[in-house]
């Protein structure tokens, strides 16, 4: 359901998208890869961009543009380690300025795929600060970290909450089209990044991997990004799917009072 499919992935050249861009490799799609680094696999097609340098990402639109894809998988992401207005800048306003600059053209019935978190549970809280979002950009991000008290303790779970939430709330913005979007909610994953996660987040990260069996792996969770990309998922639409050995379940048990 791949096979001759155009695919662009963000987060190119290491963890998930890496994995992912083997993956679809492996299924017959053509992958286009963005990174600041370059992949160590062979792709159809590669931009090295800084998605914080916003005249870079702005060159890069116009350049994908150029190609008619079918799926877009926003992958490309720093961890809570990074400054606030950082992590604000890549895992927010850079991935919605390259989502919404391409929209138009790609592919009808193209899949985009957004990488949340677990970090994202609590969406619900901060409707308002991620509604302040909505026109955000690069110049923009220090003084809404300023005013919205988006910290380097924060800013990670507040992006990860936006991101889920423009998820839902684009459930049908492209339904004419056949465009559909859809995120992906990793727990812990064994990654390069995983000890500035566990050093940033603390003990949350920390009683999380005391219930967990293991962490996951870029194997566990690139399947379920290459299924949102494929045919198989077209009924799918503004869906957020915990991929996380059973966490959100555990957490949304407790907090419930069940075993």
């Amino acid at each position: 359901m791949l096979e001759g499919k155009t695919i662009i992935v963000t987060g190119v050249a290491s963890g998930i998208g890496a994995e992912t861009a083997r993956q679809l490799k492996a299924q017959g799609a053509r992958v286009v890869g963005v990174d600041r680094n370059a992949p160590s696999m062979e792709l159809d097609g590669f931009h090295q961009c800084d998605l914080m340098d916003e005249a870079a990402l702005d060159t890069l639109i116009g350049k994908l543009t150029a190609i008619k894809a079918d799926g877009l998988a926003n992958i490309a992401g720093v961890p809570p380690t990074a400054a606030a207005e950082a992590v604000v800048t890549i895992n927010l306003v850079a991935l919605k300025r390259l989502t919404l600059g391409i929209v138009d053209s790609l592919a009808d019935g193209a899949s985009i795929v957004n990488l949340a978190s677990l970090a994202g549970l609590g969406w619900e809280g901060v409707v308002e600060k991620i509604k302040a979002t909505e026109k955000l950009t690069h110049a923009g991000v220090a003084d809404f970290c300023a005013a919205n008290e988006i910290t380097h303790e924060n800013s990670y779970f507040f992006t990860k909450q936006a991101l889920v939430a423009w998820t839902h709330e684009n459930r049908w913005t492209w339904r004419d089209r056949g465009i559909r979007m859809n995120s992906v909610s990793p727990g812990p994953v064994e990654t390069p990044i995983l000890k500035d996660f566990i050093e940033t987040l603390g003990e949350r990260v920390e009683e999380d991997m005391k219930v967990m069996d293991r962490p996951g792996t870029p194997t566990d969770i690139a399947p379920v990004v290459t299924f949102l990309l494929s045919d198989g998922s077209v009924w799918l639409r503004g869906v957020n799917i915990p991929t996380d050995g059973g966490m959100r379940a555990h957490i949304e048990a407790k907090s419930n009072g069940l075993s």
